[in-house]
């Protein structure tokens, strides 16, 4: 008995230490300084050839995770211009939670993804823990194809907030659990562990497979994959940082893309989150959030592309909120070098930067809470308001 209680208590450590090591990203390494490795060009964008529909049969949401005006900057001063500065319509969304005037992750993107604020740690789930509806599962109930990408684990606060319903971010295996319970297109990012590893026994991996998803560990997997449901999971746990991880966000950008546009259905949905700028913030590294910035912004140039091609496709790019009171102190265009500040190694309060293009983008202009992102994305698809939950 006594050794059984032994391996229990030790089992329940490693599950702890698990769920604990996805939040080790938030000690402070003071690199204040960073020069671009190598620059890469911008879209050139003709707006006098360019002829949008007034409404988007497909809206593609980018999160920049923890991006202020200071981290757009850091991007633009190091590689002389953003795909992001191609975005006509720009304005400014606050980000207060219910319960608190920082919020975290998790209530920032459940404002964003459900249009109600609820208190930090909250997961698609309003401040009484009742279940909320989602704009992606809107879509669902739309038959709009749906996606998620992210450079985090799959299961982390922001993409959880768009098809989870759990009253604390942390229980990933729950969230995990959350997809099998909607019918989402495409889903690439971390988090494997969750799906396969749990303390409930449960394979997630082969319950996917009998739902008729094709299921990869590597985004280079399915490069032959062009229709059908997509699930890549792309790490044990989170994702490597920028240098280390490669072109994965700009390829499962284009792959999620791709797969989405084929489906049979009424256009589609698609959340992508650049998760480690919020990192690069907790940690004051100039260096980490100005690439993964830089990373994110690779990945937009697919979007806008497919945008422009489309003429009925909108694209977004905000934050949920700014990491590390980060300040522009120093820089060199010609030189790529950028020397930052940080007042903190969390979550601050300030209002942060929406860009948007193409069809219906004209309706991000404005200073506006963060719910409204949520309520502009509904009325754009035109939705039914009899539709909605609350």
């Amino acid at each position: 008995m006594k050794n059984a209680t032994i391996l229990t208590l030790a089992f329940m450590f490693l599950i702890g230490t698990h769920v604990i090591a996805q939040e080790d990203y938030k000690d402070i390494h003071t690199k204040h300084e960073y020069t671009i490795e190598k620059k890469y060009e911008v879209l050139d964008i003709n707006y006098d050839e360019l002829r949008f529909k007034k409404r988007p049969k497909n809206i593609i949401l980018f999160i920049g995770d923890g991006m202020g005006v200071a981290q757009v900057f850091a991007g633009i001063t190091v590689n002389g211009a953003l795909n992001m500065e191609q975005m006509p319509y720009i304005g400014f969304n606050k980000t207060q939670s219910a319960d608190n005037y920082v919020t975290d992750s998790a209530a920032g993107g459940t404002a964003i993804s459900t249009g109600v604020r609820t208190y930090n740690g909250a997961v698609g789930v309003d401040v009484n823990g009742e279940k909320l509806t989602t704009i992606l599962e809107y879509a669902e109930r739309n038959n709009k194809a749906t996606g998620l990408v992210s450079t985090s684990a799959i299961t982390h606060a922001t993409p959880a907030s768009f098809i989870a319903h759990q009253p604390k971010r942390s229980m990933y295996e729950e969230i995990a659990g959350d997809f099998l319970e909607t019918d989402i297109d495409v889903f690439i990012g971390g988090g494997a562990d969750f799906f396969t590893k749990r303390v409930d026994g449960r394979n997630l991996v082969l319950e996917l497979n009998e739902k008729g998803y094709r299921v990869a560990y590597n985004i280079d997997e399915v490069e032959d994959v062009n229709s059908g449901k997509l699930a890549v999971l792309t790490a044990v746990a989170h994702n490597p940082g920028y240098r280390d991880r490669g072109e994965m966000l700009t390829k499962s950008t284009s792959k999620a893309i791709e797969v989405l546009s084929n489906a049979d259905s009424k256009g589609f949905f698609l959340m992508v989150e650049g998760s480690q700028i919020d990192w690069g913030g907790h940690q004051n590294d100039a260096s980490y959030v100005t690439g993964e910035v830089l990373d994110m912004d690779r990945a937009l140039a697919e979007a806008l592309k497919f945008a422009m091609e489309d003429k009925r496709t909108l694209v977004i790019v905000t934050a949920d909120h700014e990491t590390g009171g980060m300040t522009v102190n120093d820089g060199n265009v010609e030189k790529g070098y950028v020397k930052a500040g940080f007042n903190v190694g969390d979550h601050t309060a300030v209002m942060v930067p929406v860009f948007a293009f193409g069809a219906g983008a004209e309706e991000f202009v404005g200073v506006y809470d963060n719910t409204e992102i949520f309520e502009k994305i509904y009325k754009l698809y035109k939705f039914k308001e009899e539709e909605k939950d609350r």
